[in-house]
């Protein structure tokens, strides 16, 4: 970051600060949350900050492809990149800003957090890109290299995508992944109708579609759901409608009592889960971190269904040697590497490798093969994951299978019967089939 201890509720200098702790590790969503809450901005600048976050993690390596021309083997400082690549997505990006507003304001950060040196280099670069204009990223020659570069996906990530789906399917999928993610809710049925939820938002302000995904959610825009009185009140909670699938496809009928879900945190599939089961009913919900357990239990809490949920810390590797009980239903929504989060999460893109991905689909079977010794006889056992890759969906249940004859895999059932015309019993939900995150969704039923 800057040397400059540096305090301004300027979007575009906020922009840069925040990318600059992100490329430092943190997750993009936390941190942007914590800037937005410890400064006072509008609406506009609110949204403006966000979405040069976003944007500049989103097409990193293209602003690197056309920045590299004018900065050569110069050594500059990070911040100072980041500034420059706020620069190029407003100038790229975003029709409404006018050029010579992006140079002021780009010139006026980078005094700010740094010098008049800083601005001097600013307005040169930024001066040399208008008289000479951005490489074409037509002329890279290596198809994988140029849509690695045109998408800002690693290409190690495209060429698994293309042997995994064809080249089609992947520049469908890679067209979809840069826009900006959709809002959406799932209603708290125990406490309020899907008419009750939509007319008290529309009341703040809020539009709210019905989802064509998931039952009893709705894409949401108009505001910061998270601040109706709607979500205070436990009515609803934020949840992606892919999200919601793992738990409609659980078959949760009346006789069902006892009910695992082996990696709860923050809890939105254990408070889903609770709206369907009976209050006699109890669900296990594990996380191996104890600080993710308090997000069970204030969002259990908020949406008045803590009753039903006993958060505690655990591997779900160990479950079958510290829990005794039999479970009629498991959810196992494992730890993924989750590239179907890319338009929520971009920079993952660049922190996971192929190893880290096979890495683990080994822990995904390592859970599963825990809990599957705590199943009653009939019981099921959903798998799913948020990552679109293979290695850690098919191949992980196909494994699974293979070694455990006393498992059947059934056909993945969902309240809309999507893609109902599908020739596996697995679902598959990718980013460009319904504007949603990418989803995997495997029912496993004991014999």
């Amino acid at each position: 970051m800057s040397d400059k201890r540096v305090y301004s509720d300027n979007p575009r200098v906020l922009a840069v600060q925040t990318l600059a702790k992100i490329k430092n590790g943190a997750y993009s969503n936390l941190q942007l949350n914590q800037v937005i809450n410890q400064h006072k901005l509008n609406e506009a600048d609110k949204r403006l900050l966000t979405t040069l976050v976003y944007g500049v993690i989103q097409h990193r390596l293209t602003f690197e492809y056309w920045l590299e021309p004018f900065i050569g083997g110069k050594k500059i400082n990070p911040w100072v990149r980041e500034l420059l690549y706020t620069a190029l997505f407003q100038m790229e990006y975003l029709d409404k800003v006018p050029q010579h507003a992006v140079f002021n304001e780009s010139i006026e950060a980078a005094k700010i957090l740094g010098h008049v040196g800083t601005g001097k280099f600013v307005t040169a670069i930024l001066h040399n890109i208008q008289r000479q204009g951005l490489r074409d990223i037509a002329q890279i020659e290596d198809p994988i290299n140029r849509l690695s570069i045109e998408a800002s996906l690693p290409t190690w990530l495209i060429q698994e995508l293309i042997k995994q789906n064809g080249e089609i399917a992947t520049r469908e999928m890679i067209e979809s992944i840069n826009d900006a993610p959709s809002q959406s809710i799932r209603v708290n049925t125990l406490l309020a109708t899907d008419e009750d939820v939509v007319t008290s938002l529309e009341t703040e302000g809020f539009t709210a579609i019905k989802s064509v995904v998931a039952a009893h959610a709705y894409v949401v825009s108009g505001g910061h759901v998270a601040s109706s009185k709607a979500y205070h009140d436990g009515l609803l909670t934020i949840q992606d409608e892919s999200a919601m699938l793992p738990v409609e496809s659980m078959q949760l009928t009346a006789d069902v009592k006892q009910v695992l879900d082996a990696a709860a945190a923050p809890g939105g599939k254990a408070t889903q889960i609770a709206q369907y089961i009976a209050d006699d009913a109890k669900i296990t919900a594990l996380d191996v971190h104890a600080h993710k357990i308090k997000l069970i239990e204030n969002n259990a809490k908020r949406l008045h269904v803590d009753g039903k949920i006993d958060a505690r810390v655990l591997d779900a590797r160990q479950v079958h040697e510290k829990i005794e009980t039999k479970f009629d239903r498991i959810l196992v929504d494992a730890p993924c590497s989750g590239f179907g989060l890319l338009r929520r999460k971009p920079e993952i893109r660049y922190d996971k490798t192929l190893e880290d991905v096979q890495n683990l689909s080994r822990l995904q079977l390592e859970i599963l093969d825990s809990v599957s010794k705590s199943i009653a006889d009939n019981g099921m056992i959903v798998y799913s994951t948020c990552t679109i890759l293979r290695q850690e969906n098919d191949d992980v249940v196909t494994k699974f299978v293979n070694t455990h004859p006393e498992f059947e895999l059934v056909p993945t059932q969902t309240v809309y019967n999507l893609k109902a015309d599908r020739s596996e019993d697995v679902l598959h939900v990718y980013p460009n089939d319904y504007h949603t995150d990418g989803f995997f969704v495997a029912t496993l039923r004991k014999k």
